[in-house]
């Protein structure tokens, strides 16, 4: 079957909605609440792709998966990390793990990329929803 053309088209859509927003010159150190910049967002969803990016690279040479994570306890251990991240630094690492992990899913066997869809791990292959999330979490708080 492989993966359906919407899963592509939502990834790169929200790709080039990050793109975007970075290009726009905006107001990294915006609070967005909890702790969280936009800096920290950024840095928050280039940590997560990356991450998606090499899963599904060792998925693809070994055919193996990680035991799952608590994201919750992850993003709060990555916090005071993530806040002390450049927030343009972040904005380049977020595009650059955007691009980064869709090329490893467009480049994915058609089988494999069903079969981590098939075991639950669809958020690997499709990015656009944390993507989505964040976006608008940040145009919001920018009022735009």
């Amino acid at each position: 079957m492989g993966l359906e053309k919407a899963v592509f088209a939502g990834n790169e859509t929200q790709r080039a909605r990050l793109k975007a927003l970075v290009e726009r010159g905006i107001d990294y150190s915006r609070e967005l609440g909890g702790g969280w910049t936009i800096g920290v967002a950024l840095a928050h969803m280039a940590f997560w792709d990356r991450r998606a990016a090499g899963l599904l690279r060792r998925w693809d040479v070994e055919g193996s998966l990680p035991d799952p994570v608590d994201e919750n306890l992850l993003n709060a251990t990555l916090l005071p990390e993530w806040s002390v991240i450049d927030p343009e630094r972040a904005a380049e690492l977020a595009v650059a793990a955007a691009e980064l992990v869709d090329a490893a899913i467009k480049a994915l066997d058609a089988d494999k990329a069903d079969a981590i869809v098939m075991i639950g791990n669809q958020f690997l292959v499709d990015r656009s929803g944390h993507r989505r999330e964040h976006l608008d979490q940040i145009e919001r708080a920018l009022g735009s």
